[in-house]
Order: C-alpha cells, then structure tokens, then sequence
C-alpha cells in the first residue's frame, strides 16, 4: 500500500499558507506527523481525508486519485478527528452497531461478531453497556478507533490522539492503535515526540505548512551521533549561552540550575559533556533550522 501526496499548497482566506507544496510518500505500517500546533497538520490530514480540497496539487491512494474519486478513497479510509461531536445516550455495543447498519452490514449476526470483535481489539468489551458520552477521553478515542475499523480500512488517519489523554490511557490508547496498524497505513499526526518514537517506523516533521524532514527514526538520531552535548547552568547564564550555541532544549533541575542540550560537531566548552542523540533533538533541530 502507498499514499503519495505530490505538491499540495492551500492558503486559506485570511491569507495563512498552511500547505506550501507538500509531497510525501507513505507506506504500510506506522507513519508519524511530527509539529508543532499551527503546522499545518490537520488541514494536511482533512486534505488526505477528503473533508477539504487543496488549492492545487495531487493524492494517489494506490491506484486511486483521491482529489478526483472521494467516494473510492472513503470506502477504504479510517479517520478519527481532533475532537468528537456530541455522542448519543446510547452505550458502545448499540452505537457501534448503529454505524455498523450504516456501513451497510445488515445481518444481525454478522453485525453482533463484528462488534464483539472490535470492542475486544480496543479494550472496552467490559464497559460496553455503558453510554459512550460517560466515557472519559481515552475511552472516547478508543471507542473511535473501533468506529474506524467498522469497514476493515486500508489507511487510517488520526489526528492529535493521545492530546489531553493521561499517562495510562495514553499507553492503552497506543497499544490498541500498534495493534491495529501492522497489515494497513496509519498516519498518526502529533506535536508529542514520544509518541513518534514509541510508535512509528517512519515520520515527516512539519512546521509552517512545509515538511522539513522525512526520515526514519533510528536514522534521524544516527545522524546526530556525537554532535549532542549537556550541561547544566545558572538561569543567569542560559541567554549568553543561547546567544553562543546551538540550544536545543533546557530543563530545570530539582536545585534550579537548567540542564541544556546543545548541538555542535565539536566539543562547544568546558564543562559539556557528549550524551546519546534523541528524537526530540532530531525535532528541535529541524523547527530552530527552519527558523534560520
């Protein structure tokens, strides 16, 4: 399977260029999104999903040129959005067999299977009598996921997931989606690094409408080996360092000092030490570039 996006620009109304030709090529399996709030993330993701047209450019689904056949990609497409509407008083197991009848599965058994099999896969077989608006978040995108997987998706689409979501349902959330993305592709749009990292085999980091890097993970820091040094200075030193090095990041200690990450092909002084590259310096690297 392949989704490849060929030099797709919109500029909305108020003059914001949220896609400036974008192209990615996407294959099976898990594929990150990586940015910042503002990207352009979504309006790339509503794009791919069909809910918006772009100004100009292309998207072929294999052998489908989705700007031009909506209804061929839809039937194939899985797209769980930022937020929700308002869910009906109804629990899981009615609700997801009401959208199953509206897919067009019309036999009650068949419907009753699919059902069970779903709220299994995304953990909510013990909660399914219960109404989805009592849901909390991660309950809410878990139930999402069983909603999108309602016509067996060839690409699923989702966007900002785990945003909002606490540390355990964060955890089930992923172990419901890793699952379900091994035989399809998912693109999974986010500003939370970890995310990419736990989850992804491929990713595009994005920022002002444009992807300013499409790489690997484990390459992406492979690329950055011994060029990652720390230190830890006063509050009253970080803005002469900042003005002297590449800061990536910084972070305050438990006795107020701030531990910096800084990115330099040599040694940048005394007192730094070299540390093993991470995906956050990968993606703080690429927005402080874009912005030079």
């Amino acid at each position: 399977m392949k989704l490849s996006i060929k030099n797709l620009t919109k500029t909305y109304s108020n003059k914001v260029k949220a896609l400036d030709d974008v192209s990615l090529d996407i294959g099976t399996g898990m594929f990150g999104l990586l940015g910042p709030n503002g990207a352009g993330k979504s309006t790339l993701m509503r794009t791919v999903a069909t809910i918006q047209s772009p100004d100009s450019g292309e998207i072929f689904f294999n052998e489908i040129n989705v700007l031009k056949n909506h209804q061929s990609l839809r039937k194939r497409l899985g797209y769980l959005p930022q937020s929700f509407g308002v869910y009906p008083k109804m629990s899981a197991e009615q609700l997801l067999s009401y959208f199953a009848i509206l897919k067009g599965i019309s036999k009650r058994k068949d419907r009753d299977d699919l059902v069970d099999k779903l709220l299994e896969i995304t953990n909510l077989s013990d909660v399914k009598k219960k109404n989805v608006d009592g849901y909390s978040g991660g309950m809410k995108q878990r139930f999402g996921i069983a909603q999108l997987l309602l016509n067996n998706p060839e690409l699923i689409i989702v966007d900002e997931p785990t945003a909002g979501l606490d540390p355990a349902e964060r955890q089930r959330f992923l172990n419901v989606l890793r699952e379900v993305g091994t035989n399809c592709t998912v693109i999974f749009s986010t500003h939370i690094v970890e995310d990419v990292k736990e989850l992804c085999n491929d990713m595009a980091i994005m920022n002002g409408g444009k992807i300013l890097k499409h790489i690997k993970p484990n390459k992406a820091t492979k690329d950055i080996t011994s060029k990652i040094w720390t230190k830890s200075v006063t509050r009253e030193n970080l803005e002469k360092i900042e003005s002297k090095h590449n800061v990536l990041s910084s972070n305050y200690n438990v006795d107020n000092t701030i531990n910096i990450r800084v990115f330099d092909d040599k040694k940048p002084g005394a007192g730094f030490k070299k540390t093993p590259p991470q995906l956050d310096d990968v993606y703080f690297l690429a927005l402080k570039s874009d912005k030079t």
